[in-house]
């Protein structure tokens, strides 16, 4: 066996996919010819611009310079000491797996937060009238539709019964809106659960902060899953999927401890097989 690889083969081909993809993007914007963050980042499922391959290559887009620097950065960090302990077959399976997680965590989220919006969108298109949009107006307390905007539609509505078509094609545009404006790009999610992974593997290795102050890794992970979870629960707004965040480290803890327990049953098994 050789020693350490400071970029083994998996590690190499991501950080080469990414930025091959990261250009392309840049090059396409430029000329206009195709959105590449519409077509391979990942949207909501219920939305009509979801499509099937998306859960994957949403991985490989990034919004801009720094965000691809620093997942690449964190990627290369963490993911080769994990690939050389590993292997290229399991870490790359690992890092597919929780990075899909993540994508379809977050968007679960997404879809609890958006559900009571969208459910009395549909109970009024199930029954177009002036009372059901009146029950509709009556009910929502979401975030996703102004509030003064729906109040004046129902006065007009009131006032001109025969409108109602018109406002069904706006609740049918805003529900499209809705369900449209989300798109998740990054490797971020698939990165942390590397951190996760480096964590379990090297708990006593030393992580610098700001290339200045040594944390424990053990210590790290537990802090930033820490954050995460504090900072989605909060919604700060800022922009950041952290739920998919710590989705991908709640799917990397399963996939090692499902792992361990699949090697310790091996090893029992050529055990007795020797004997």
């Amino acid at each position: 066996m050789g020693g350490f690889n400071i970029l083994p083969p998996g590690v190499k081909n991501l950080l080469i996919i990414n930025v091959l993809l990261f250009m392309a993007t840049i090059a396409f914007q430029r000329t206009g010819l195709v959105d590449l963050e519409r077509w391979l980042g990942m949207h909501l499922f219920t939305s009509q611009l979801f499509m099937p391959w998306q859960p994957v290559t949403y991985m490989f887009m990034h919004a801009n310079f720094g965000h691809l620097f620093f997942n690449m950065f964190a990627l290369w960090m963490f993911g080769a000491a994990v690939e050389n302990v590993w292997g290229t077959k399991r870490f790359l399976l690992y890092y597919f797996i929780t990075g899909m997680c993540a994508g379809m965590m977050h968007y679960m989220v997404i879809f609890l937060q958006i559900h009571p919006t969208i459910a009395l969108m549909d109970q009024f298109l199930a029954d177009p009238s002036v009372d059901s949009f009146r029950t509709f107006v009556s009910e929502y307390n979401g975030k996703y539709l102004r509030t003064d905007a729906l109040q004046q539609t129902l006065a007009y509505l009131q006032q001109y019964p025969d409108s109602i078509s018109q406002v069904i094609d706006n609740v049918i545009s805003s529900k499209e809106a809705i369900l449209n404006q989300f798109n998740l790009v990054g490797a971020s999610g698939a990165v942390f659960a590397l951190l996760l992974a480096f964590g379990m593997l090297f708990p006593e290795a030393e992580i610098y902060i700001y290339f200045l102050f040594p944390i424990k890794a053990k210590w790290f992970v537990i802090l930033y899953g820490a954050l995460e979870l504090i900072y989605g629960v909060a919604g700060t707004g800022d922009g950041v999927a952290h739920f998919a965040h710590l989705s991908g480290m709640l799917a990397g803890i399963v996939l090692i401890l499902l792992w361990r327990r699949g090697d310790r049953n091996n090893r029992q098994n050529i055990y007795y097989d020797d004997f």
